[in-house]
């Protein structure tokens, strides 16, 4: 950390939303922590305690995300099913990005534990290859490993229905979606 004094409290947290508020992209708790000179442990306490008040932020691989759109980025959304092996995740996610889609989380239903979901908020190659990566140097399992038929639900997002449309019957001949 630089030698600058620490943003406190109440204050910290306000400058922590204001700034995922005005990003418009996924800032890490490092940048946070740089910005407020704490620790990134802090930064996760804070804004833990900003999801207590209901603030719409989410955690995502690429950072801390603000998740309200301005009124004019209205898009739409649908949940899809997909079954495919692992190594086929970084196909399948591109197949979704390059129609122009969000891919905003993978669900699966755990035996034990229901509905386990988790953000991926990819948009583009770039953040795809990023997520990849990211699960491959953590050795981190996918979660359709969870579920032993490898079913696993999507939701996009996408500022056209035709979007959405062409995404899914690629997907179709693909033979990842699960109909």
């Amino acid at each position: 950390m630089q030698n600058k004094e620490k943003v406190l409290g109440e204050e910290r947290r306000n400058l922590i939303l204001r700034t995922l508020q005005d990003a418009g992209r996924p800032i890490t708790g490092r940048e946070l922590g740089e910005l407020t000179n704490v620790s990134r442990q802090v930064i996760v306490s804070d804004v833990t305690l900003l999801k207590a008040k209901r603030e719409p932020i989410i955690a995502t691989n690429q950072g801390y995300l603000y998740t309200v759109l301005p009124p004019t980025a209205e898009k739409i959304e649908k949940i899809i099913v997909c079954r495919h092996e692992p190594e086929q995740t970084e196909e399948e996610l591109n197949i979704l990005v390059d129609h122009g889609v969000t891919v905003k989380d993978v669900r699966v239903e755990h035996l034990v534990y229901g509905d386990v979901c988790a953000s991926i908020m990819v948009s583009n190659r770039q953040e795809v290859k990023a997520f990849i990566e990211q699960i491959q140097q953590a050795k981190a399992p996918y979660l359709l490993n969870l579920d032993e038929s490898g079913i696993h639900m999507h939701t996009l997002s996408a500022p056209r229905e035709d979007q959405l449309e062409q995404a899914e019957q690629a997907l179709k001949k693909a033979g990842f979606l699960v109909e």
